[in-house]
């Protein structure tokens, strides 16, 4: 005889799936909203009527008031149903509205919506060989991608960071030369370029549309420092004090390759800097706080991203650090250590 089933533990596991499906569906809203400038309106402004609003930001009304309906529901906007207002609170106002804040988020909502976008591509790839190349994904996860790792870059990378390398700040802040593998879109080796104007910087990405952004990018700030090149993690040469791998490196299929590719680039006291998301050393730590988030980034872009490349060791983004140790010393390291984190990224430094 079967037991019987407990439908208080079924309920209960329902409300938590349900639970999720309220937060994608916030998620994806919440980045509508973005798109359409609705934060930047409120921000500020002690409250707008959804008649307001869309005339402010040239969005339909009815659909508008359905959305910020939505966005009250969750709790990311507030509700004066007696003044028929809708309100961004300041707190909010520095997670969905304000771009340089260290609480920015909005802008990288566009990665998780990269997520929906692929599904029928990663699932492919699932019943496939495991592959999806980084640009074979919908442009959104690159901007999302970028504006994901704004705060960091912007708030930790020069204020703590590159202080806590081997010779501190002095290293890089005169007559330095910087590789930034990986750079993507370039944020973080603008970052570099604009806090130290004595030293010179190459980004470096194997995908070209990043490279154009980055360089769209530097022209705008007026940085003379800074070059890009669209290279492989194999192929740049150079003589480098410093050369980094901000959030890429276990993307990469060959990291083993790419590290000593690295070290037979670095001057004599050159060392390389790494900067990975925040994971625990074991998987089951990791099942806990933003583990749920970035176990799903990696399912969709960063383990088939590498599995796509030859090698295709399929790291994964929560590697922590007994992965990138097995990684540097496996490439002939001598030294490899753990030199900063924040809550969701942890930075080490190698050299030979």
């Amino acid at each position: 005889m079967s037991e019987e089933i407990d439908m208080e533990a079924v309920q209960a596991y329902a409300g938590s799936v349900l639970g999720h499906m309220v937060g994608a569906a916030t998620v994806i809203c919440s980045d509508l909203a973005h798109k359409l400038g609705l934060f930047g309106h409120l921000a500020g402004s002690g409250g707008m009527s959804a008649d307001a609003l869309a005339e402010a930001a040239g969005t339909h009304p009815r659909l508008t008031r359905e959305l910020l309906d939505q966005q009250a529901s969750a709790g990311i906007l507030a509700y004066d149903p007696g003044a028929d207002i809708y309100e961004l609170s300041d707190a909010g106002a520095m997670v969905m509205a304000e771009q340089h804040s260290p609480a920015w988020l909005a802008g990288g909502l566009g990665a998780v919506r990269a997520m929906y976008v692929g599904l029928d591509q990663v699932e492919a790839a699932f019943r496939g060989d495991g592959g999806v190349p980084w640009g074979d994904h919908h442009p959104c996860l690159f901007d999302g991608t970028l504006e994901f790792f704004r705060p960091c870059y912007e708030h930790h990378l020069v204020q703590e960071f590159i202080p806590a390398l081997s010779g501190g700040e002095a290293r890089v802040s005169t007559g330095a030369v910087v590789a930034d593998v990986g750079c993507g879109a370039g944020l973080s080796t603008l970052t570099m370029a604009a806090a130290y104007p004595d030293s010179s910087f190459v980004g470096i990405d194997f995908h070209a549309p990043s490279i154009e952004m980055a360089e769209a990018a530097a022209e705008e700030q007026g940085l003379t420092n800074v070059t890009f090149e669209v290279e492989s993690a194999t192929s740049y040469k150079g003589s480098y004090d410093l050369v980094c791998f901000f959030d890429c490196m276990h993307d990469m299929g060959d990291p083993v390759g790419i590290a000593q590719h690295a070290r037979s680039q670095l001057s004599d006291s050159g060392s390389v800097m790494l900067i990975e998301p925040f994971a625990f050393d074991t998987r089951s730590e990791n099942h806990a706080g933003l583990g749920g988030a970035f176990y799903g980034f990696s399912s969709f872009f960063c383990t088939p991203c590498s599995l796509s490349q030859e090698v295709g060791r399929g790291m994964g983004a929560q590697a922590g650090e007994p992965g990138m140790r097995a990684v540097f010393e496996e490439a002939g390291y001598g030294t490899f250590g753990r030199i900063s984190e924040t809550p969701t990224n942890i930075v080490y430094e190698a050299s030979a």
